[in-house]
């Protein structure tokens, strides 16, 4: 009979300790964030530095393009929708229900095989190759070989401004397209005289950057516009933020965050950029005081 008795008390103290853990799991606060491939990387080190001052408090980050962020955030079927470009410029989306918050901005750059043995272009330049006017490097300086493009896929925001800064109406050549940032790397790496575009914090020895007009893709040259194609990254909320929500997006603007996180990832902070782009393509200086 005693045995019996130890036997329930361990029972009972074993699923005391069982449900007590349940409640402490259960008490975890989740947010969701959905949407650009470039803006991605950011948010996920920002949500695991969140976590970290927030033990409690997780942040789910996914890709999936900034179509679906914006698309997402639109049915408030997640907290927050990424996105590299303004909610105005989405067909389909009502950028008066959004509340724009930018957290930084991100140089695309042009990237190719190592095999190619061209160091720069101009944009009229880029704009014939992917246009499909221009076939063969040697065409613009470099060797005798065949280009072959390999483009994002319709929706991704990365697209979208590279086709703004670069194309200026003129259609995309149909090719390969790619839904993912580290695919197209790949592809790049793996392809002689291939050539696509990056978000610069997926820049890597793997493939060769190209300069435009001979100016390197940089960070400095970004915040003064000498670096022409980039873009905002955009956290979109359904109306205002609140709760956690709101402590995450304050979060990433704080010093902590832009300093240790943004910078290192070779995106921009939002105070340092000396020129603002509007959701039509103007782009204006920064009135001091005003970001």
């Amino acid at each position: 009979m005693k045995k019996r008795l130890v036997a329930l008390f361990a029972i009972v103290l074993s699923s005391i300790f069982i449900l007590s853990g349940c409640k402490g799991s259960g008490s975890q606060k989740t947010i969701t964030a959905v949407g650009s491939s470039a803006a991605q990387p950011l948010v996920e080190l920002a949500g695991e530095e969140f976590t970290k001052d927030n033990p409690n408090e997780y942040v789910n980050v996914q890709g999936g393009g900034t179509g679906t962020g914006l698309s997402q955030i639109q049915q408030g079927a997640v907290n927050i929708g990424n996105s590299d470009l303004y909610a105005e410029q989405k067909k389909d989306i009502d950028a008066s229900k959004l509340v724009d918050h930018r957290i930084a901005a991100v140089g695309m750059v042009p990237v190719v095989n190592k095999k190619v043995r061209v160091k720069s272009l101009t944009i009229k330049q880029l704009r014939q190759i992917f246009s499909g006017q221009v076939k063969n490097w040697k065409q613009v300086g470099g060797r005798d070989l065949p280009i072959t493009i390999i483009n994002r896929a319709d929706g991704s925001g990365t697209r979208s401004s590279f086709e703004s800064d670069v194309m200026n109406g003129t259609p995309f050549v149909r090719s390969q397209e790619q839904d993912s940032s580290g695919m197209v790397r790949q592809i790049v790496n793996n392809t002689d005289g291939s050539i696509s575009y990056l978000a610069m914090p997926y820049l890597n020895d793997s493939v060769k950057t190209v300069e435009i007009d001979n100016v390197k893709p940089t960070v400095e040259n970004i915040e003064n516009n000498k670096w022409k194609i980039w873009s905002y990254e955009h956290l979109y909320t359904k109306g205002n933020p609140t709760g956690m929500t709101k402590d995450f997006l304050d979060f990433i603007m704080t010093d902590h965050v832009q300093e240790n996180v943004v910078k290192k990832m070779n995106y921009v902070p939002i105070k340092e950029m000396k020129y603002q782009k509007d959701y039509k393509g103007n782009v204006t200086p920064v009135s001091k005081g005003v970001k």
